[in-house]
């Protein structure tokens, strides 16, 4: 399911904290644009999130199971305070093929939203996605925000 409306702060799973997230992640933009390679970007965030008392995991590793079986691992770039995965990107533009990728990152672990940022543009994008296991069902919601 697609939903592309304005979602508003008492629609959002965890918005206090994606709010705080955003925020970091736009001081980073600020600072750097879309310059650097997406590590620089990753360990401008890490201290970033020190800053603003946002906790994390950085890279830690999800199981992936088939038929009960585990098969192999995703890392996030990001887990935040245990409850939202945060991917960074630095491409030209994200495609239908990343969000497809942050789709299954979803189903297949046990967070409900995502935030993929991508610093590679020309402008900074910032797609949140929600999945929620007990309907089957994917949402895209909050900002499909781009700021210059």
């Amino acid at each position: 399911m697609q939903n592309n409306k304005k979602v508003k702060n008492q629609d959002l799973l965890y918005p206090e904290l994606s709010y705080k997230i955003v925020g970091a992640i736009y001081e980073i933009w600020k600072k750097f644009g879309p310059a650097f390679k997406e590590s620089i970007y990753q360990k401008s965030l890490v201290e970033e999130f020190k800053n603003r008392n946002i906790s994390f995991v950085a890279q830690k590793q999800i199981p992936i199971f088939y038929n009960e079986k585990k098969i192999g691992v995703y890392t996030p770039d990001f887990i935040i305070e245990d409850k939202i995965l945060l991917e960074i990107k630095h491409i030209p533009k994200i495609t239908f093929r990343e969000k497809k990728q942050a789709r299954h990152y979803l189903k297949d672990s046990n967070y409900k939203p995502l935030l993929l940022v991508n610093f590679g543009g020309e402008k900074l994008e910032i797609l949140r996605r929600v999945y929620d296991k007990a309907r089957q069902k994917f949402h895209i919601n909050l900002f499909r925000a781009k700021f210059a």
